[in-house]
C-alpha cells in the first residue's frame, strides 16, 4: 500500500494521521493559527513523522465545489492542484469535513456511540450527522446499489427558527447584531456564547463570561445560573435542529451528533430536553419518535471517515 495520510481541518485545529493496514497511526494535532497556510502545517506533520507521503485525503470545514478551497471560519485558502504539487503527492482528495464524518458512520462500533433517548436504527435507513464546533456541519447519507452515498450541503447555515419564548429572546438579540441569524450562530462555540450573552442582557446583567468553554464549565459546576440556562437552551435548540434534519430525509438509520462540543457535557445532554425537543414535531411526532439519536464518542471520527473515503478512491 502506498504511504497515505488523512487530515481533519476545522476552524481551530488540524488533526493529521498516517493510514496503515491496521488503521490510523501517528495522530497529531496542531493549531491552525500557528501556520500561515495549510501546506506549511502538513509539511510540519510530514517532518514530525519522518515520512514522504504519496497520497492523502483532507477533510476541511468549508464547501468544496471547485479547485479553489476557501475556509469559512479560518483564513486558509488554497488550490487543490497547487497543494498536490507542493506536497509531492500522486493523489490528493479534498472533501468537506462532514462528508468525512458521514463516511465514518458505517464503520463506527457500538462502543464508539452513546445513544440518547429511545429508538431503533434501520440498517439500510438514511442517516444524518451534524456537529457543533467552531462552526456547524451537516451531512446526510443514503444507501445506494454501489454503497453508502453522502449528500453534500451547507445545512449549518439555514435560518435559525425559534420555537419557544427563550428562542425568541435569543433571536431578537442576534437579529439586532447580525441582521440574519443562522443555525450556526446558535449551535457552535460562538453560538453557545451568543446564547449566554443574549440571556444575560435580557436578564439585566452584564455578560462577564467571554469564552464558550467557560459557559460550559460554570454551568456544569453550578456557578452561574445564566450559564446553566444557556447550556440548557443550547441542548433544546440542538434537539429541535436534529428533529428537523430527521424530517428532511427520513433518517431512519439514525441521527448522529459529532463535532467538538457535545462530548464535553455528555451526561448533561442525556439528562437535558434534547430528546424531548427532537420529538416535539406536532403532528409529525409519530414520524420521528422511533428514530434513534446518537452521540459519537470517538474523537478521531473525522479522520476515520477521511480514511474510509480515501480507501474507496484508491485501490490497495
Amino acid at each position: 500500500m502506498s504511504v497515505r495520510f488523512v487530515a481533519d481541518v476545522g476552524g481551530t485545529n488540524i488533526r493529521v494521521a498516517k493510514v496503515t493496514e491496521q488503521g490510523l497511526s501517528d495522530i497529531k494535532k496542531y493549531l491552525c493559527k500557528d501556520f500561515a497556510s495549510i501546506d506549511l502545517a502538513l509539511h510540519r506533520y510530514f517532518s514530525d513523522v519522518g515520512e514522504q507521503f504519496s497520497a492523502g485525503c483532507i477533510a476541511i470545514a468549508c464547501p468544496v465545489v471547485a479547485d479553489e478551497v476557501v475556509m469559512t471560519n479560518h483564513s486558509w485558502s488554497f488550490s487543490q492542484r497547487a497543494l498536490k504539487q507542493q506536497l509531492g503527492l500522486t493523489d490528493l482528495f479534498v472533501i468537506n469535513d462532514f462528508t468525512a464524518v458521514a463516511h465514518s458512520l458505517p464503520v463506527l462500533s457500538e462502543s464508539q456511540l452513546i445513544q440518547v433517548g429511545p429508538g431503533t436504527a434501520l440498517p439500510q435507513g438514511n442517516k444524518v450527522v451534524f456537529g457543533a464546533g467552531t462552526g456547524l456541519g451537516v451531512e446526510h447519507m443514503m444507501l445506494t446499489s454501489s454503497g453508502w452515498k453522502t449528500l453534500d450541503g451547507e445545512g449549518g447555515h439555514v435560518d435559525f427558527a425559534p420555537v419557544d419564548e427563550t428562542d425568541i429572546v435569543i433571536w431578537r438579540h442576534l437579529q439586532s447584531e447580525l441582521d440574519r441569524v443562522s443555525a450556526e450562530d446558535v449551535l457552535s462555540g460562538r453560538g453557545l456564547l451568543n446564547i449566554y450573552r443574549a440571556l444575560a442582557i435580557h436578564d439585566g446583567q452584564s455578560p462577564v463570561v467571554t469564552d464558550p468553554a467557560q459557559v460550559t464549565e460554570q454551568a456544569l459546576a453550578g456557578k452561574c445560573s445564566i450559564c446553566l440556562a444557556a447550556l440548557t437552551q443550547f441542548c433544546r435548540i440542538m434537539g429541535n435542529f436534529a428533529g428537523n434534519l430527521a424530517l428532511n430525509l427520513a433518517t431512519t438509520g439514525g441521527v448522529f451528533i459529532g463535532g467538538g462540543i457535545a462530548t464535553r457535557f455528555t451526561d448533561f445532554l442525556i439528562d437535558s430536553d434534547f430528546r424531548a425537543s427532537f420529538e416535539a414535531k406536532g403532528r409529525m411526532k409519530h414520524y420521528v419518535k422511533d428514530i434513534p439519536t446518537y452521540l459519537i464518542n470517538e474523537p478521531d471520527h473525522g479522520l476515520l471517515g477521511a480514511s474510509a473515503y480515501l480507501q474507496q478512491q484508491i485501490a490497495s
